[in-house]
Parts: C-alpha cells; structure tokens; sequence
C-alpha cells in the first residue's frame, strides 16, 4: 500500500511517499481502507519535531473508510461499517488497523469526507463549547480564525446554542465566511485591536470565553478581550506557541481563567467519543452544522497541504485522498 512515512524532523519536504506492507489487523483493532485522511496542524508539529515522534513513522491522525477486517475480539463491527477517528497515528495512508476503542460509527446519511471532517476538528469544537465551557444563552464568546476549520464550527455551534459570537479574521473574505457560519460580528484583526473591539462591541464589559487557536499572535489580546473571571480556551498554536507567562496578571486583570486543553482528555473513553459523534452528526443531520471541505489533495501531495495549512491561506477542512 501506498502511505506518507517521515524518516527525521524537519519542513514539508521531508513528508515521502512509501510502498509499504499492509498492517496486520490485531486482535482488537479493525483493518480499514481509508476513504479520506484529515490534516490538522498537529500532524505539523509532529513532522516539525515540537512534539517528538519516533522516526520512520507514518503521520496523520485522522481519518474516515470502510471496514475490510475486524479483530478476533472486537464487537460491534462488522466487514463494511463506515467509520471514523479523531486520533490514531499512521493515518495518511491507504490502509490503516486502528483500535477499535478508537474508532466511531458513522451514520447513514453522513459522507465519509464529512465525517473525516467531523472528527478532531468537530470534536475540539464539541468539547470546547460543551465540556470545557459549557456555552449558554446569553454568552458571548470570541473565536479567533473564525473562517478555518474549527473557527466555523465553533460559530455554528455556539450560534445554535443562543450565545452572541464574535469572530477575527483577517480578509472581507474570510469576514463573510465567519458571518454565515454565524458570528454576529467580525473583527478584522489586520486593521483593527481585537481587545478594543471585543470591548466596545459588549458595552465595556468584556467576553465570557474565548476560544484561541492562534497562540502567540493572540494571546495577550484574549486575555484583554475578557470580562471579570472569563475563560480563555488556548487549544492551539497556529502562529506559534505562547512564551512562559506569569499567573499573577491573571489577577490583575479580572480573576481570569486560563486553560490549555487537548482533544486526549475529553475523549478518554469510547463512550464519550461516540456521544460526541452522536451529536456532532445529529446536527449535521439537522441541517444546523455545515462542514466545509476547503480543498482535497491526492496523498502524494501531503507536502502541498502542510505548506498551504501553515501559511493560513486556507478556509475549511483539507484532507487527502489515498
């Protein structure tokens, strides 16, 4: 089969085709064909070598197929089920065993591209606004790169849930895009001080949350963006990592609070990641939650991907095509 292998740390050009042997399927896991595998920033800093991984190793963690083998102890699969996974690395491949604890059941109805979609990007919006800060009526929340992948997401879902969402972008573009995903006001960051704005825009007062996947380039302007004991959600990285910080400016400036969450810890369980599913789909399903495909790359061109993802000049969800 054919997959991406990294052989050492280092820029897009190190992402390789490979012939490789078809994995064994385990006991417990399911051998699957992959329809479609997600690209998501962390599939960057593990090739950067931010987070050190094993070398040769096959990268991607996301991905949606058909079933072609279940493990002598699985249960609840059979040979054709369509599924999914938000994180089982060796992903950018054309086939891949994944565990079976790893994996969802994706419903009639709901494509494969959807469903990759759905995953790591659906399920850290999911979590975001259900878990680590359970969004309400009557909230207003701030979402940086309202136009990327999770941005739109957490527009739809917070929109949906009766709270007033504030996005950033940096285009009219990408403005226009953050609006029909259903933030009710767009910051262009590029012209404008997000904090002044975010302020003004609640009459002095400040946001509930917000909701960073910017780092660096945003982190002070969240903070300043909160009202007393507000919440900021720092859930990536995508300009590059916030330097060492000092607690007690949390104090001065509102009793804030600050977390630096992972999909992992909100998904311990496959039941947990199933129920997240469940309502990801169902929404879906509804016509209230739209995934948008910004652009699919054959897998030979994973390179391509990774330099487009980082440069930010993408919109929506972008996967290969094994």
């Amino acid at each position: 089969m054919l997959a991406i292998q990294v052989d050492q740390p280092g820029g897009p050009e190190v992402l390789k085709v490979a012939d490789l042997p078809v994995p064994v399927c385990g006991p417990d896991q399911l051998l699957v064909e992959l329809a479609f595998s997600g690209v998501n920033f962390i599939d960057i800093y593990q090739r950067q070598g931010i987070y050190p991984m094993p070398s040769p190793y096959v990268p991607g963690l996301e991905g949606s197929g058909v079933v072609t083998e279940v493990g002598s102890a699985v249960q609840g699969f059979s040979v054709g089920d369509k599924v999914a996974w938000p994180s089982s690395l060796g992903s950018y491949s054309q086939i891949h065993a994944v565990n079976a604890t790893s994996v969802v059941k994706v419903p009639e109805g709901v494509s494969l591209d959807v469903a990759c979609a759905a995953m790591l990007q659906g399920m850290t919006a999911h979590y975001l606004i259900a878990s680590l800060y359970e969004v309400k009526p009557g909230d207003t929340a701030l979402v940086h790169a309202a136009a990327g992948g999770v941005g739109q997401l957490l527009c739809q879902m917070i929109s949906n849930r009766g709270a007033t969402v504030i996005g950033t972008a940096s285009t009219s573009e990408k403005a226009e895009i953050a609006t029909k995903a259903g933030a009710s006001h767009v910051i262009r960051y590029d012209s404008d001080d997000v904090s002044i704005r975010a302020k003004e825009l609640t009459n002095g007062v400040g946001v509930d949350v917000v909701y960073d996947g910017v780092g660096l380039a945003t982190f002070e302007g969240s903070l300043a963006s909160l009202k007393r004991r507000g919440m900021m959600a720092l859930f990536g990285g995508a300009s590059g990592m916030v330097a060492p910080f000092d607690l007690q400016a949390l104090s001065r400036m509102g009793s804030l609070f600050v977390t630096r969450p992972t999909l992992a810890d909100y998904i311990v369980n496959p039941g947990e990641m199933q129920w997240r599913a469940d309502e990801i789909f169902a929404e879906h399903l509804a016509g209230k939650l739209n995934f948008a495909i910004g652009k699919t790359y054959a897998l030979r061109d994973a390179s391509e991907a990774h330099t487009d993802l980082a440069a930010r000049k993408t919109t929506g969800k972008l996967l290969l095509v094994p």
